[in-house]
């Protein structure tokens, strides 16, 4: 956008000179009068457009002289003015105006975001955390944080670290003690790593904690091509039993073989979320341990929707899951919707699976990595 101006003897003829230099498409901005010094030279009038600029906008614009229309035909400088770079700053204002506000999918919330939150809140968009949850954390946090502390990013980071560590639900492991057994049953969709999961944590408790746990493994996946073979490739390793179970009633007698181990880790079949037919039927192996605990473990990928979490979650729950287990970390770079979904669902995170190399590739669920992860949209 341009600015120019022009002069006349009155008004309608400065608007003409415009007109005629610049067409009928020039915007009046302004109109005024110039009082000339010479008591017997006439008044001018002066009108400033603006017009819109050519293809080359980069150019400077320079002075240009116009003859007044004045009897004495008198000289009169006049400037033409480039407002380019002042209408890019008020655009760039504009902008960061519009990230100030809160733009929920719902249309029950209204909240203005300061300009010092814009950064996290923008960082709780990207990583998919639950709206809800953000309005809520949002919300709190302007009414309660000092003033003292919104003007330092350091303490604005720090403050919403602490309250994600609220919000993480995760559950430490606890050493067993000398005669104390533990049965876990890992359970979900097709492809999430349950097998993959068991072969690590097997791997972890057997040679990685210091106590060297007595482990065995069962399957009950007898539908997966290749599930039991993988499952002997990795125990033959690991030099651990293996007890391969193809009816409900045969479970129990499997779990009294293994009963010098400390962790029994079973390994259910895979399926979709909606075949519900495979998920009553780990239902029906686990009717026949009414008299046995066991710890049900719900294996979920980290890299799907948040819709998706909640329909596998739905599915399963039928079956009374206890904890979760994420695996894909490596394969995401959102982890909001782990942390909120954990959260709402009231489930604890045990593990979290960033990899496929055994055992490596899997951690004990901490809030400082979640956290981490979170904040640099990575794995640590």
């Amino acid at each position: 956008m341009k600015m120019l101006s022009f002069l006349g003897e009155t008004p309608t003829k400065a608007l003409q000179n415009a007109q005629k230099e610049c067409g009928s498409d020039a915007v009046v901005i302004s109109t005024k009068k110039i009082s000339s010094e010479d008591t017997h030279d006439e008044n001018m009038y002066e009108i400033t457009i603006a017009i819109e600029e050519g293809n080359d906008r980069k150019k400077s614009i320079p002075k240009k002289r116009i003859v007044s229309p004045s009897k004495s035909n008198k000289q009169v400088d006049v400037q033409f003015y480039d407002f380019k770079d002042q209408i890019t700053n008020m655009q760039e204002s504009l902008e960061k105006v519009q990230k100030t506000l809160w733009e929920p999918k719902s249309q029950l919330y209204d909240l203005n975001i300061p300009p010092e939150f814009i950064d996290i809140y923008n960082l709780f968009e990207k990583n998919e955390f639950d709206p809800e949850m953000t309005y809520s954390i949002m919300k709190k946090t302007i009414e309660q944080l000092p003033v003292s502390m919104k003007s330092n990013p350091i303490k604005i980071n720090n403050f919403f670290k602490l309250i994600l560590r609220r919000i993480i639900a995760v559950k430490h492991e606890i050493p067993l003690r000398t005669h104390q057994r533990k049965i876990m049953m890992f359970v979900g969709p097709t492809g999430v790593g349950k097998t993959t999961t068991i072969a690590k944590l097997a791997a972890r408790y057997a040679y990685k904690l210091g106590t060297n746990y007595r482990v065995g493994i069962i399957t009950l996946d007898s539908f997966r091509v290749g599930a039991v073979e993988q499952l002997k490739a990795y125990t033959n390793i690991m030099r651990l039993p293996l007890e391969v179970v193809k009816r409900p009633e045969e479970l129990s007698e499997a779990i009294a073989r293994l009963k010098d181990c400390h962790y029994i880790l079973i390994d259910t079949a895979g399926g979709s979320q909606y075949d519900m037919d495979k998920i009553e039927l780990i239902n029906q192996y686990q009717q026949h341990l009414t008299e046995t605990p066991i710890e049900k473990m719900l294996v979920l990928p980290a890299n799907v929707k948040t819709t998706d979490l909640y329909e596998i979650y739905n599915s399963y729950s039928s079956l009374h899951i206890h904890n979760l287990i994420f695996t894909k970390l490596d394969e995401t770079i959102s982890y909001g919707n782990l942390i909120s979904f954990a959260h709402k669902t009231k489930k604890s995170i045990c593990y979290v699976s960033v990899g496929q190399n055994v055992p490596d590739d899997l951690h004990e669920a901490d809030s400082n990595y979640l956290i981490d992860c979170f904040m640099n949209r990575q794995v640590s």
